[in-house]
């Protein structure tokens, strides 16, 4: 009977780093670049290769846990997630922390899964499953919520690395535990992995964002070429999913329309959470001048309101039904935006913080309701597929919200930089693709004219922040209408 705590304790332990892994790099990211000179494009693959190389190998990892057992599973993830922490705490450049985070996501994947099927196979009583389901899900909102302020607490003291060596006593104290306290399980040799799938749907996403990202800065067929060669891929996989008898996804449960909307609407949101808590640690670093440390305190009511939310928002859904919270949230998280978008953060703190509680409570809620929506709609014998495509819209979302507002952004932030004049042709290319290469480029100009370019940078930045607030709420009121239309009826719920 104690051994099944000792089990949840490492499962709940195992999962905090995976989660939080996830965001703890959002206030890190002025800190990069200076130490390592990131271009835009380099600092949105470093924040979003976690979560988009997770969306394709998230998939195939449930069944390679029932062909290897759980446990070798969740070992084996360990200890990729260990080797690749050391490995990004310890990169030198760009390129090395990107595959660093993308060999994260490899271990990640595997411990998702494993640590699930650890918890079903450890309490086969249904309540205390539940509960120690719930534990689950709060060290996964907790370590993401909480991740800007952990990140901010080590950046104030220690090496930027810190945020990943963090990682090391965990998964030490996992695997040597994990060893002597996790049973074995039985295993299904005849299991189809279905890794050539995973592999096609990963380049796919990837050559996709890379041409996106590639585009906003500069458009040639090369480009194009890439982005049609994703499109062609992502194509074709969803071909293969149709005609495969045991597919990475089960396509069959996007006819049931609870599914399809609650799918749309899980990656919006998260794109929504993700997206503002980068922009918001940004504009607290660059423009306001806040160590990470105050930028994550500061952040401190967003992500209590994402934590408590998860509380209430099973209450909620329980009295009104996931499609009228779905609609309230939708249409509180556009509001939220429009006041953030109109909130001077240096003298209007508190009305800040009122609309980030807002934001936070009305967004996770909605995600929830989301997540509802997918798990009770699909047949009893397919929820295992449907929690696979609740999982990849978590990590759609979590992906593209940075890589979306991160170009949104830049792209803002270039055509409001009024600085050509005060420097060549070459140094302004440099300079005009984010705030954070604006501040690298002023070392090789004259410090006289610092105080103001770094003026112009910051109302640049400010003006750019507050055009994608407002497409963002724009974009979210679309959404409502199109839920509200499209998902009329409650009955859909149970269709």
């Amino acid at each position: 009977m104690l051994r099944q705590w000792y089990i949840l304790a490492i499962i709940v332990l195992i999962y905090l780093p995976v989660s939080i892994d996830a965001t703890v790099l959002h206030v890190a990211i002025p800190t990069l670049n200076q130490e390592l000179q990131l271009s835009n494009n380099q600092m949105l693959w470093v924040m979003d290769i976690y979560s988009l190389m997770m969306v394709g190998l998230i998939l195939p990892m449930g069944a390679l846990g029932e062909r290897i057992g759980y446990k070798r599973l969740m070992l084996t993830g360990a200890l990729i997630f260990g080797l690749s922490s050391l490995f990004a705490a310890f990169s030198t450049s760009a390129n090395m922390l990107i595959l660093a985070r993308a060999v994260l996501a490899g271990g990640a994947a595997m411990i998702i899964p494993a640590t699930l099927a650890g918890l079903r196979h450890a309490f086969p009583d249904e309540k205390k499953r539940n509960f120690a389901l719930g534990l689950w899900v709060v060290a996964g909102g907790g370590g993401a919520a909480f991740g800007p302020l952990i990140g901010g607490i080590l950046l104030e003291h220690y090496h930027w690395g810190s945020i990943f060596l963090i990682n090391i006593p965990i998964i030490v104290c996992v695997m040597l535990t994990g060893y002597y306290i996790l049973p074995s399980q039985q295993i299904n040799r005849n299991k189809v992995i279905n890794i050539a799938d995973a592999v096609l749907l990963t380049c796919a996403i990837l050559l996709m964002v890379y041409a996106l990202k590639a585009g906003m800065k500069h458009f040639d067929f090369t480009v194009l070429l890439i982005g049609l060669t994703g499109l062609l891929m992502g194509a074709y996989f969803l071909r293969q999913q149709r005609r495969k008898a045991q597919p990475l996804i089960d396509l069959e449960l996007f006819s049931y329309k609870p599914i399809k909307i609650g799918f749309l609407i899980s990656i919006f949101t998260m794109v929504a959470l993700v997206g503002f808590e980068l922009l918001i640690a940004q504009e607290l670093q660059y423009v306001h001048g806040y160590t990470p440390l105050q930028a994550g305190l500061f952040i401190l009511p967003f992500m209590l309101a994402v934590s408590v939310s998860g509380i209430f928002s099973s209450v909620l859904i329980n009295r009104f039904g996931v499609r009228k919270v779905s609609l309230i949230g939708l249409i509180c998280c556009a509001i939220a935006f429009i006041g953030l978008a109109g909130t001077n953060f240096s003298t209007q703190q508190y009305q800040g913080w009122l609309w980030m509680i807002l934001l936070g409570f009305w967004v996770e809620a909605t995600f929830l309701a989301s997540t509802s929506a997918i798990i009770s709609a699909s047949p009893v014998e397919k929820a295992t597929a449907a929690g696979s495509i609740e999982g990849m819209s978590y990590e759609l979302g979590t992906g593209f919200g940075v890589a979306i507002f991160g170009l949104l952004v830049s792209y803002f932030y270039s055509s409001k930089l009024k600085i050509s004049a005060w420097m060549s042709t070459e140094h302004f290319e440099l300079a005009k693709g984010s705030i954070g290469e604006t501040i690298q480029t002023l070392s090789l100009l004259d410090p006289a004219l610092s105080p103001a370019i770094r003026e112009m940078a910051n109302a640049a930045f400010l003006s750019a922040h507050q055009y994608v607030l407002y497409l963002s709420s724009v974009t979210l009121i679309i959404l409502t209408i199109f839920v509200f239309l499209y998902w009329s009826d409650e009955k859909a719920e149970s269709e």
